[in-house]
């Protein structure tokens, strides 16, 4: 994964936009909307097939090139028009040199038909950087996921099927490395049986690259001044010898059985991964019922008065650095969507006022210096002292990287806005104690009383998880954490940003500021400590000596201290656990052969639990990763595309802990 490139434009005598990298405009200078409708629309019948869609069917539509988006907004315009109100639209596409947000408002300004759209898109428009960035609009009916990077190391990665394809970007003269045999053959790789595809392009390699990949290509006249066009659609292809890089291992394939009769989940934990899960079911038409054991939403590790988003991230791009920046820019259009909607209020239940993270010592020092390397200034950038005593608003200790798109949210107040829907009923006061399944449907007990009954259950209780029999054996623990309080004075109102460093300090917000929060792996209660306090007050003077100063914490009365202590829940491998659990001891069993050649893939089906789902572990990043493992949870249970990269996938995969078992058996043998 390389850091991202914006595209660089020039604005024609008619206003429209020309890149300069490829020397080539984004659409046609006659009608850049009558060419999207004609090529890609007309092209691969979409007016009928969006017209004939049943209810809760999702249609797949892939393009190589999202430039403005033009497409993407006709594609959209025409399916809220025709298809049923319950049916669904997913579009996926490629994007090297994304548009900043100035130059897609200007570009799209050109097309009144579509402002409506173009208003949606840009509201959310935000934190485009590398890997999966996904969009929710029309309250989940449409899905966006723009892939930013090269095409030839995004598709490889995506796990989906395609109903549609607009292969649109420069033209082959201009871009010819993208329009490659590779590309092809991903194209195949992702189509089914009749998939369609138009592209504007007659190029002559282009068809015969098709048509050796399975296609069937057929030419049209072109549009305006375009002699010919491409259409077509895939036949199949028979390979002699399957590519192993494109086979999914069993343990993490799709799911055999998707169709849950009644569409009803039950969600056990009504925190940020429980309220995340059953916002992205009851889009999707699920009925969700959401069991609390408290008596009330979000009181456990997801009821601090302040949550930041903050990215703690890798300058090599690992697995984990990949998840937190794909899940940062879900959360942060998610909250733009949600202020959209009125059920959050800006500057109020949250701010994006950026996050400053001091370089505290030389070894935080070296680690940011690599960060400025490895990633594009519109994530982060260096701030020496004084320019970061300017972004804080009062004198920090030290120079730092700064995350302008960072942000501080109340984070019981993200729960009740995604539980604010029509499907959603929450109940509170309910402890759950065992799970059973019976043929059709799963009962959630609480000793003999049956407190709910549904088709699938979402397990985002954090480490309670382990009280069931089916999850017991899973490594998750819960590590203690403690925030501090602090009452807020007339001068400490002047901090204007998120500070870190070991901890954080946010700005004032309902009178006090949240500061926090400690690690405490052997703790075993939740009851506040003034040791912990004095460690969040100590955090705070490596920060800044001038806010302890404003802030009086020397002469703080500890025993008085207000705050919070909570569990968070993770992993051994500080990944979240998300999607379907396999049952242990079949898994172990069937795929043995792996204990003496960890190469093998046995052609054998896993063996799911039907209808049992994980969504925990997120440890002190769950606002940042958990919304959007609500969407990837989805995407298992209706057989959507994934969200996010298949590796990435797998990563958080519980399967992943019983392949690590396998193999620690091999090893104990040699």
């Amino acid at each position: 994964m390389t850091k991202t490139t914006y595209a660089k434009l020039t604005w024609d005598e008619q206003g429209q936009p020309v890149s300069t990298e490829f020397d080539d405009i984004y659409f046609s200078k006659t009608s850049g909307l009558d060419e999207t409708y004609y090529v890609f629309l007309k092209h691969n019948n979409l007016l009928e097939r969006f017209r004939n869609l049943k209810n809760n069917n999702c249609f797949v539509i892939g393009e190589t090139g999202f430039g403005s988006g033009l497409n993407f907004l006709s594609a959209w315009q025409l399916f809220e028009e025709v298809a049923p109100h319950h049916a669904r639209l997913h579009y996926i596409s490629v994007e090297k040199y994304p548009l900043t947000i100035q130059d897609l408002g200007q570009a799209l300004s050109l097309w009144d038909d579509l402002a409506k759209f173009s208003k949606e898109l840009i509201n959310q428009y935000v934190a485009i950087h590398e890997g999966y960035q996904n969009f929710i609009f029309a309250n989940g009916r449409v899905a966006l996921t723009l892939l930013v990077g090269d095409v030839h190391e995004q598709l490889p990665k995506l796990n989906a099927k395609v109903d549609a394809w607009f292969l649109d970007g420069f033209s082959p003269a201009k871009n010819p490395q993208m329009w490659t045999d590779d590309l092809f053959k991903q194209l195949a790789r992702l189509s089914k049986i009749n998939t369609t595809l138009a592209t504007f392009t007659s190029a002559g390699f282009v068809r015969r690259g098709l048509q050796e990949a399975g296609f069937v290509v057929a030419k049209d006249k072109g549009f305006a001044n375009k002699r010919e066009m491409l259409y077509g659609h895939f036949q199949g292809v028979i390979e002699s010898r399957p590519n192993r890089r494109n086979i999914t291992p069993p343990w993490y394939s799709r799911l055999a059985e998707t169709n849950f009769a009644n569409r009803t989940a039950i969600v056990i934990g009504a925190g940020v991964a429980g309220a995340s899960s059953a916002a992205s079911l009851a889009a999707r038409g699920w009925q969700v019922t959401v069991l609390e054991r408290n008596h009330d939403i979000a009181l456990e590790g997801s009821g601090n008065a302040q949550g930041i988003l903050y990215l703690k991230l890798s300058a090599h791009q690992t697995l984990q650095s990949r998840l937190l920046i794909e899940g940062f820019g879900y959360t942060r259009r998610l909250l733009e969507s949600l202020t959209n909607q009125g059920k959050l209020t800006k500057n109020e239940d949250w701010q994006d006022c950026g996050v400053l993270q001091l370089a505290f010592d030389d070894k935080e020092q070296k680690r940011q210096q690599q960060l400025a390397e490895a990633f594009s200034s519109s994530l982060l950038y260096p701030v020496d002292q004084q320019q970061a005593n300017q972004l804080a608003g009062l004198t920090v200790n030290n120079n730092g990287l700064f995350f302008p798109e960072g942000c501080w949210v109340k984070p019981r107040k993200l729960c009740q806005a995604l539980l604010d829907h029509p499907n959603i009923k929450v109940l509170c006061n309910q402890n759950v104690v065992s799970l059973d399944y019976q043929v059709t449907h799963w009962n959630v007990l609480s000793g003999e009383n049956t407190l709910a009954t549904a088709d699938i259950v979402v397990l985002a209780g954090a480490a309670d998880t382990k009280q069931f029999m089916m999850t017991n054996k899973l490594p998750i623990k819960a590590i203690r954490g403690q925030t501090t309080e602090l009452p807020v004075t007339d001068s400490s109102q002047a901090l204007s940003t998120i500070v870190c460093s070991d901890g954080y300090i946010s700005p004032a917000r309902d009178s006090k500021h949240c500061l926090g929060a400690t690690f405490n792996f052997h703790a075993a209660d939740l009851a506040l400590s003034n040791k912990e306090h004095r460690e969040n007050i100590q955090t705070l003077k490596t920060i800044s000596l001038d806010l302890g100063d404003r802030l009086q914490v020397d002469h703080l009365d500890i025993n008085s201290l207000e705050g919070r202590a909570a569990y968070r829940c993770t992993a051994t491998d500080y990944l979240p656990l998300v999607g379907p659990i396999a049952d242990r001891d079949t898994f172990l069993h069937d795929y043995q052969v792996l204990i003496k050649d960890s190469k093998k893939t046995p052609n054998i089906p896993c063996h799911w639990i039907r209808g049992l789902f994980l969504n925990v572990a997120h440890g002190s990043r769950g606002l940042i990763t958990a919304p959007l493992c609500g969407e990837m949870l989805a995407s298992w249970m209706e057989n959507e595309p994934f969200p996010i990269e298949q590796d990435l996938m797998e990563a958080c995969h519980p399967n992943r802990f019983y392949i690590r078992e396998l193999k620690y058996f091999r090893r104990n043998q040699e």
